[in-house]
């Protein structure tokens, strides 16, 4: 496993270790590490994938992964990169929540029984814990100055920090020192901004474990926060909504489109985090898209290779060929493939009434332009194309494919599919 922090290296993801941890991977013996999944929705999303790639990376070095979904924490609520406190979720929508995220990982992990990836909810023992036996066993070991040194800590004092959301740390620190114990895990990975929570566990597992002095018992490693060089915010959408895991909430055609509109300033991190590709292959790719930015090769080699690993090889295969037809300039006129774009990208619902007032009304009454005074100025322009014919006729009333769907494509780029209701 020595090659394991070179590897992070080179990609620029290692922002931090503790002492020690080169010299224990150099010792050539296996080391499980895990990684916390805050399991407060039922699907994780593209932000996750820094994580989920840590644990995959770490699993293909030879280390064994543990993911830790916090069904016990999601109780409490961790403070870091948070502005207000979260709400807290019962046990039974936490139970959900756990189940789903675990389903994901699945996709990206080796779970097989004896030596794969581990999945554990820390619910399962701190729900076992009273509160005096935490306070005498664990929150002795820890001062007020301390905790209150943390980033973590400090971002949220002035704003407003609960006692609740304080006590995180702790409970963060106990999971790391309870796995230690009972599962020989020797290291904790995560976000810069757990570093603080982090380093905490270690301190924990310092003062309980009996460990000889200059010896490290347990170590842990921090991954860079994700800053796009464009200015753009990583996992959101063009509408600003989050891009989801789960097909339900982003489907993979809008998965595969998002990593396929990544900025030219991005590809290349986007590259070395979101992919394994060896580093000849990721470069050659910078290359290509340097000499053919507008044939997109690093962005559509990135958006296919994560599409099948998030949804699987069949799925990214039609994200792909949707793709092609919704950005063609050639009429679709099969109603299979235009039912089949239609389920991929969406698209509007037209009714005969709507229909039968021409092309106008059914395109601003399905919202496809905001008014019927701007769907005419754009049909009177030349700028609509219906079924394959251009439409300069607001009123011109047209004929359904396969008495069920309209192909609509305005200007260069954009078009809509129409299913037709009642």
């Amino acid at each position: 496993m020595t090659d394991f922090l070179d590897e992070l290296d080179w990609r620029g993801i290692l922002h931090a270790t503790t002492p020690g941890l080169s010299e224990r991977l150099a010792t050539g013996r296996a080391i499980t590490g895990y990684i916390g999944f805050d399991p407060s929705g039922d699907s994780l999303h593209v932000g996750h994938l820094i994580p989920i790639f840590g644990l995959l990376r770490l699993q293909r070095f030879g280390g064994r992964p543990v993911a830790l979904v916090g069904g016990g924490t999601g109780m409490i609520g961790d403070p870091s990169g948070l502005s207000a406190e979260r709400n807290l979720l019962d046990r039974e929508t936490l139970a959900r929540n756990v189940a789903g995220i675990g389903g994901q990982l699945a996709r990206f992990l080796d779970f097989s029984p004896g030596s794969g990836a581990i999945l554990v909810n820390n619910l399962d023992w701190l729900g076992e814990l009273t509160l005096i036996d935490f306070l005498r066993d664990t929150g002795k070991h820890f001062t007020v100055p301390y905790m209150l040194a943390k980033d973590s800590v400090q971002l949220r004092l002035e704003r407003g920090l609960s006692f609740t959301e304080f006590s995180y740390m702790l409970l963060q620190s106990y999971d790391f020192a309870h796995m230690h114990r009972t599962m020989g895990v020797e290291l904790q990975m995560g976000g810069a901004d757990q570093w603080g929570n982090i380093t905490a566990g270690l301190e924990l597992i310092r003062r309980t474990s009996g460990a000889e002095e200059g010896h490290e018992p347990a170590h842990g490693l921090a991954y860079k926060l994700l800053l796009s060089p464009s200015g753009a915010k990583f996992g959101k959408s063009a509408t600003g909504d989050s891009v989801w895991l789960d097909p339900a909430r982003t489907s993979p055609f809008d998965f595969y489109q998002y990593w396929l509109n990544a900025d030219d300033r991005d590809i290349g991190t986007y590259l070395r985090w979101f992919t394994e590709f060896p580093r000849e292959q990721v470069e050659a790719l910078e290359a290509e898209g340097a000499a053919s930015p507008e044939r997109r090769p690093a962005q559509r080699a990135l958006a296919f290779d994560l599409t099948v690993r998030t949804h699987g090889q069949a799925a990214a295969e039609q994200a792909v060929a949707d793709a092609s037809a919704k950005f063609s300039t050639d009429a679709i006129t099969d109603p299979v493939a235009l039912q089949a774009l239609f389920e991929s990208t969406g698209g509007f619902a037209f009714d005969p009434a709507s229909l039968a007032g021409g092309t106008a009304i059914v395109l601003a009454d399905a919202g496809v332009f905001a008014s019927r005074g701007e769907a005419r100025r754009m049909i009177t322009g030349g700028g609509v194309t219906l079924n394959g014919v251009r439409v300069t006729d607001p009123n011109h009333v047209p004929e359904p494919i396969g008495g069920m769907w309209l192909d609509v494509r305005i200007g260069k780029r954009r078009r809509e599919i129409g299913r037709r209701v009642g």
